[in-house]
């Protein structure tokens, strides 16, 4: 009996191993061999561009300078690259059906970065990322906000200047180095003036084996060039008078530091909150800058909290999770709404603690990290 179980088990391990290595050679064949050919995409059935088949349409599109948003670079990681495909596409992939809803999944949406061109296309893009450009920027500026935050300053070289709004964010392409063998792009936020239109700043956080993250922290030069393309997303201050939460932590600043920017340009007279996360004091930075948006902002309060202060931090201010400081403090719900940044836990996290607080869900917006 134990030599039929080994022998049935080892059958079964034979199988699955042929099965991986038939699979393997499939992707790679496809990859390799497979010639697509020319391929004809039409665009909102008035523009047609003759490509290349076998890419996936979001990197398709790049190189016709149709800058589709994505967070992750194309690795089906964000969900963000969603474009309707209304012929050639094939069947919905697995590494689809967790980012697409069934009323998306009807109307013909795909994830641009799963959806491999293979034959004529035909597709829908929204006009506003039909207006995304791409931009030349020069390094002018690289700072240490915390041990794992670097600002990122960008001088636009071509075009000059990008028009965008606070909130909105960029994508940041990285060139092959040791990580990556060709030039891949991440997501990041602006975190600068909107008014100050000729250059850029972003907050980049370190990820250990992050392909982007390490680059920028551990090789990006001043003076380098660097290409970009934007700006993206729907992340931005609705034009209400309720009062105002926002909540972040880390570099989930970058958006809110824009929408502050941008509301002391214009005067804004409302009420608004900034809770802030932090696990220990050297984890805050911008402090005094947030000092100063109080005093340009005529009912704006800083609330930085840390969840596990070291004891040489001498802490006396907020203390807790950020979610746990925002149920403490908020009175107003139902007169409220909220801005988050941050990871998808992070923001989960708060929407309980808010709508808990009474602040209609359809009037918390974010901007979660891939």
């Amino acid at each position: 009996m134990p030599d039929l179980m080994t022998n049935i088990l080892t059958a079964v391990a034979v199988a699955g191993a042929i099965t991986f290595v038939l699979a393997l050679l499939l992707v790679i064949a496809d990859a390799t061999i497979a010639n697509y050919g020319e391929v004809m995409i039409t665009i909102n059935d008035d523009k047609k561009v003759f490509v290349e088949g076998g890419r996936s349409l979001l990197s398709t599109l790049k190189e016709e300078e149709i800058f589709i948003s994505s967070a992750c670079g194309g690795r089906g990681s964000c969900g963000l690259c969603k474009v309707r495909v209304l012929d050639g596409a094939g069947d919905v992939l697995p590494t689809e059906l967790p980012w697409l809803t069934p009323e998306e999944r009807a109307g013909q949406v795909r994830l641009s970065c799963q959806c491999k061109v293979k034959r004529d296309m035909r597709v829908a893009i929204p006009e506003a990322l039909l207006s995304v450009r791409q931009f030349q920027t020069e390094v002018v500026g690289l700072r240490d906000l915390t041990y794992d935050i670097k600002e990122v300053t960008l001088k636009l070289l071509e075009p000059e200047a990008i028009e965008f709004t606070a909130g909105q964010f960029v994508q940041f392409e990285v060139p092959a180095y040791e990580l990556t063998r060709e030039p891949v792009y991440r997501a990041y936020s602006i975190a600068s003036d909107p008014s100050d239109n000729g250059r850029i700043q972003l907050n980049i956080r370190l990820v250990p084996n992050g392909i982007c993250t390490t680059y920028v922290h551990k090789h990006l030069k001043e003076g380098e060039r660097i290409t970009i393309n934007g700006p993206h997303g729907d992340f931005y201050l609705r034009d209400t008078d309720r009062e105002i939460v926002f909540i972040a932590g880390g570099s989930g600043m970058a958006p809110i530091r824009s929408i502050l920017f941008d509301m002391a340009a214009k005067g804004s007279k409302r009420t608004a909150a900034y809770y802030f996360g932090a696990k220990a004091k050297r984890d805050l930075f911008l402090v005094e800058e947030m000092k100063e948006f109080e005093k340009r902002l005529a009912s704006f309060s800083f609330v930085p909290a840390l969840s596990s202060p070291d004891p040489e931090d001498n802490w006396d201010g907020q203390t807790g999770l950020i979610t746990d400081v925002v149920e403490r403090n908020v009175r107003n719900g139902a007169n409220s709404e909220a801005y988050l940044c941050g990871s998808p836990g992070m923001i989960n996290a708060a929407i309980k603690s808010l709508t808990k607080c009474g602040v209609p869900e359809d009037r918390i917006y974010y901007d979660k990290f891939a």
